[in-house]
């Protein structure tokens, strides 16, 4: 293959010195760029043979990118972006253009991100200008380190522990409790796999209920929402621990797993529903945090059952919300049980449950993410929960 350049409009560029002093020329060099997600050339595609990683883009790793890419902003923070290696890099302050120039594809090209790159061009007509941006990371001189380079860069704790509990069967719990599901072969257990949905959300979902780490008002199930990873740690951590015996909380839980997951789209579902109860005027697509999309065409779905929705509620309400019901659970001959129906009680507080919510998200600086994070708004609505079933 030949040198080639590539000349890339950007909205910002930025070379990184290089730490050591006195440093040769030819040693590492680091660059970082921003530019518009239509501004990539597609031609980047010829230069993959340095990225160790196999893209499947029918992956739910890919399905992630492609939602984050067309439903949220800012996906120059949420994405990790692209990494190139380069024989040269230059920049042209005066039409803000830089240049890449790639000479020998062992070495030069794609090392990471090309799962995020492949997404950005297979759906980038969907987006204006100006409406998506990534990131851009540029190594030159990294020829004598390129293979520790992919490797460093193309490893993941949380995918590599996700597949080894894989492999050992610590999943088939989950795997049978969902078999009868419409979604269970949309479940993906190892990266790369065909699916859409992560093994990690379930865990993070189920997290929520479990009775065992989080007794009544003593503690809250938040990691649910601000790390999956720990979700899984724990789940791989109980399972080492206890392994199908009667003590492994999940093992309680199998016998209301399917509805927990069955109560996650119903609120899904039910959220602009309760909104508008306690605001009959209300705009809950305005409501900071909440996906509305702007082509009518476009149908939104709730992430197991794939039913039809107007509006898609950002994770910052839904897990706080959902969590709520936990005070609904109890422990029966070793097995979870529902003390009153949860959809009932669901849709008796829902209203309350989700104004708090935005209330407080409004407090917070009209942020989902703190609210998310914010253990008093948890306690409120869990001891909302408790009200409502001391009215039964």
């Amino acid at each position: 293959m030949d040198k080639r350049g590539f000349e890339i409009k950007v909205d910002s560029f930025r070379k990184i010195p290089n730490p050591y002093k006195g440093a040769p020329s030819g040693d590492s060099q680091m660059y970082t760029a921003i530019c518009d997600v239509k501004n990539l050339p597609i031609e980047l595609l010829d230069w993959m043979e340095t990225n160790p990683r196999k893209q499947n883009i029918r992956s739910g790793v890919a399905k992630k990118i492609k939602t984050s890419l067309l439903e949220n902003r800012d996906f120059h923070l949420l994405n990790r972006g692209l990494l190139f290696s380069a024989q040269d890099v230059t920049y042209n302050n005066y039409d803000n253009t830089m240049k890449l120039v790639f000479s020998d594809p062992e070495f030069h090209g794609n090392v990471d991100g090309g799962h995020t790159l492949r997404v950005i061009l297979e759906n980038r007509d969907d987006l204006e200008y100006g409406q998506q941006y990534v990131k851009l990371e540029i190594l030159t001189g990294v020829e004598g380190i390129f293979e520790d380079l992919a490797a460093a860069r193309n490893t993941s704790t949380q995918v590599q522990d996700k597949s080894i509990a894989n492999l050992r069967d610590y999943f088939d719990l989950i795997k049978g409790a969902i078999s009868a599901e419409a979604f269970q072969n949309r479940v993906y257990f190892m990266e790369n796999d065909d699916g859409d949905i992560d093994v990690g959300d379930l865990l993070a979902i189920l997290n929520l209920f479990n009775i065992d780490s989080y007794h009544e008002m003593e503690s809250f199930p938040v990691m649910s929402f601000s790390s999956r990873k720990r979700c899984i740690d724990s789940y791989i951590n109980l399972y080492e621990k206890f392994h199908d015996s009667p003590e492994n909380p999940y093992v309680k839980m199998k016998p209301v797993m399917v509805e927990i997951f069955r109560l996650y789209d119903y609120l899904e579902s039910k959220m602009f529903d309760y909104y508008r109860v306690k605001n009959p005027s209300g705009k809950y697509g305005s409501v900071s945090g909440v996906i509305t999309p702007k082509d009518a065409k476009r149908q939104l779905q709730t992430k197991f059952y794939q039913n039809e929705i107007r509006h898609g509620s950002p994770n910052g309400f839904l897990f706080p919300i959902l969590g709520s019901l936990r005070a609904l659970l109890v422990e029966k001959d070793g097995r979870y049980a529902w003390t009153h129906d949860p959809f009932d009680i669901l849709d008796r507080a829902g209203p309350d449950l989700v104004c708090t919510t935005v209330e407080r998200s409004r407090t917070l600086g009209n942020d989902p993410v703190k609210v998310g994070k914010d253990t008093g708004n948890w306690q409120t609505l869990y001891m909302r929960v408790k009200f409502e079933t001391m009215m039964l």
